[in-house]
């Protein structure tokens, strides 16, 4: 049976596609419920004549309703849908909003940030998600995943990016259901006691009190930190150096547990508990027990989305195993998809939900193709082929959404993943020994030394692999059109080399026709831009001025070629040459002119656009009637206050005002002139 007849994915597609629908349109889940019980009644009428003329209408019916599923379970994710939903209420103003705290976020110098549960909006009963920032001068300690707690403020909405092409978060928690933010100053909160304790919450006290215990043995700090990402799901700790190197070296994948690390453990439970197997109904215990240590490793590291995701594939994956029949290990896999997406339809929209399903879905596919195209003979070299055929089977799968997501390609990948995904079961047999023994109180030094000297040598294989900077690809300018489209030349080369017809070739090499024609067009429609941009840049100055496949960033330092907002803007834009200058006092746009005030606040002689920098002490009334200026622009680093009292001088005087700080950046077109 082909992989699209498959009833399992057909019905997955169906609902992936009313989830996407769904979720773009922002269709009312409410008349599809409607729509999705009639539709069930036309099944099962349907399902009762189904033996002759009827089957076409049998699949419509299925179809439409897989895809009405969809756009209903994702349209109720969103608050406004759901009972009691806090965006049923009036929230524009001022209220006492009582919360329980559901996941820690990553913390800055000036606040604790969380993910927080509402559970009243003043009296009224409410709910929904939210991310609450409290700053650090308001509590003297972080809060816990089931504090509770009440604060009196003002829900605001989450801040698009200020520049172009940077990483948009009010994008990334929308597709998780947030969409408001609490920000909670001093005086305004107050902490209550713990009124119920959750699973999550257990499971958050069941991590810190593992790595409080882990801390108290002479683990190196980067190799506790390693520890926590990789058995804990912890990344909290790990310094920006480490994380770069495993990101540089194609295994940042090791840190962050995922399906790699679950279908490792259940591969280790499947050969330790072979020995049940002989007791009566001993293949049931085993199965019992292997799910009941998958589930109990998730608990561990804390029932994150990602863990739960992985857990549940490998838990379709341990009873299809058990089954010891010829099952399609696709439709295994593709049932767990659909379920998942059942009732967590936003995961669809996560990063780490597509990438573990495309490197699933590319081993299952390309790996046994792998083993055919070369069976090498030997223990070793043929255990070696194994391995490189599964890194470059995932890789292969994972290629486009990394090149999409990330814009850059580590090519020394397998050599990282050759040389510690063999061990990495050893780690992590290793590492659940360890936390056992540490929270029994006996762990044993030269248990200490030898795990510590393990992680450690993982440590430096992984920084070795990434300071060859000269394999590491990166600023990679990949669309989403170009990411769909690798998707079909990779099926069709495989296609291709598996079956060389002439059809698999016509489609070969159409899709790469095709991606090189997409490509051209957009170089030619990049290099036709000349644009004048004032970036947004807390305490700092920046002008980019575009044209073509090179861009010239003016800045005070002369020095701003490797600043984030630049390399975003070079990716986004498909930029070749990048070269920087100091910033100057004046601009030609065209025919108008563009000044640039700095904190000497030396007035020109004559300007049609005003930028204001460095917070200047002038007379701003006196400087509009002296120049008259068609429109005033003041960047992110002048004071606040000051940038106010601009703002309502050039509303007095009817004078357009772009804050970048508030507007984003402001961009002029200069092939309009």
């Amino acid at each position: 049976m082909g992989f699209f007849q498959l009833v399992s994915v057909r019905l997955t597609l169906g609902l992936v596609f009313g989830i996407i629908l769904g979720f773009y349109l922002e269709i009312p889940p409410k008349p599809f419920f409607i729509v999705f019980c009639v539709l069930l009644i036309l099944l099962g009428l349907n399902i009762r004549k189904r033996r002759g003329r009827v089957f076409s209408i049998f699949a419509i019916v299925v179809v439409l309703g897989t895809i009405s599923l969809g756009i209903m379970v994702v349209g109720f994710t969103h608050p406004k849908n759901q009972a009691q939903g806090y965006l049923g209420q009036e929230i524009t103003s001022y209220h006492t909003f009582r919360a329980r705290i559901s996941e820690p976020l990553k913390h800055t110098g000036f606040s604790y940030r969380y993910l927080a549960e509402i559970i009243q909006i003043d009296q009224n009963p409410a709910r929904g998600t939210i991310v609450v920032n409290i700053s650090r001068e308001t509590i003297p300690k972080r809060l816990y995943v089931d504090d509770e707690f009440v604060a009196y403020g003002k829900l605001n909405t989450i801040n698009p990016p200020l520049n172009p092409h940077q990483f948009d978060y009010r994008d990334y928690l929308r597709k998780q259901g947030i969409f408001h933010e609490l920000r909670i100053g001093s005086g305004q909160l107050v902490q209550f006691e713990r009124q119920t304790t959750t699973v999550y919450g257990l499971a958050q006290n069941l991590r810190q009190k593992i790595i409080s215990k882990l801390k108290q043995h002479d683990f190196g700090s980067d190799e506790v930190s390693v520890m926590q990402a990789l058995l804990l799901g912890e990344r909290s700790e790990l310094s920006g150096e480490t994380y770069d190197n495993y990101k540089n070296a194609g295994a940042v994948h090791i840190l962050a547990i995922s399906g790699l690390h679950i279908g490792i453990l259940l591969l280790l439970l499947q050969l330790l508990l072979t020995p049940l197997e002989s007791l009566p109904h001993g293949k049931t215990l085993k199965l019992v027990t292997i799910l009941v240590c998958l589930w109990g490793f998730a608990f561990v590291a804390g029932l994150s989305p990602s863990i739960v995701r992985a857990v549940t594939m490998f838990s379709f994956v341990a009873y299809a195993m058990q089954l010891n029949r010829p099952t399609n290990t696709f439709n295994t896999i593709v049932w767990s998809m659909f379920f998942i997406l059942l009732f967590k339809p936003l995961f669809l929209f996560q990063v780490g939900f597509q990438m573990s399903y495309a490197a699933v879905f590319a081993i299952v596919w390309l790996y046994p193709k792998l083993q055919r195209f070369w069976e090498p003979k030997g223990f070793l070299p043929k255990r070696v082929w194994q391995l490189v055929s599964v890194s470059v089977a995932a890789q292969l799968g994972v290629l486009p959404l990394s090149l999409f997501h990330f814009h850059q390609f580590p090519a020394l990948f397998f050599i990282s993943n050759l040389v510690v995904v063999p061990f990495l079961g050893v780690i992590l047999g290793g590492g659940m020994l360890v936390i056992a023994l540490a929270l029994l109180n006996a762990l044993p030094p030269i248990l200490v030394t030898g795990y510590n000297t393990i992680i450690k040598g993982m440590n430096t294989i992984i920084g070795f692999v990434a300071q060859q900077e000269t394999f590491l690809f990166t600023n990679i300018s990949f669309d989403v059109v170009q990411m769909l489209l690798a998707y079909v030349i990779i099926f069709a080369l495989v296609f291709t080399l598996t079956r060389p017809k002439f059809k698999n070739i016509m489609a070969l090499g159409s899709s790469v026709i095709l991606f090189q024609v997409w490509v051209i067009v957009q170089t030619t429609r990049h290099k036709e831009k000349e644009s004048l941009l004032v970036a947004h840049q807390t305490k700092n100055s920046m002008i980019l001025h575009h044209k073509g496949d090179v861009v010239v960033i003016y800045s005070a330092t002369g020095k701003e070629a490797k600043n984030r907002i630049v390399t975003d803007y070079v990716v986004g834009e498909r930029i070749d040459s990048v070269s920087s200058l100091l910033m100057q006092n004046s601009y030609h746009l065209g025919n108008k002119m563009l000044y640039v005030m700095d904190s000497l606040g030396v007035y020109p002689k004559q300007t049609d656009y005003l930028l204001i920098t460095q917070s200047p002490r002038i007379n701003l009334e006196r400087l509009i009637d002296s120049l008259k200026p068609v429109q005033i622009i003041a960047d992110g680093s002048n004071y606040n206050g000051h940038v106010a009292r601009w703002r309502q001088t050039c509303l007095k005087r009817k004078i357009p005002f772009h804050h970048t700080g508030e507007k984003g950046a402001y961009f002029y077109d200069l092939t309009k002139n």
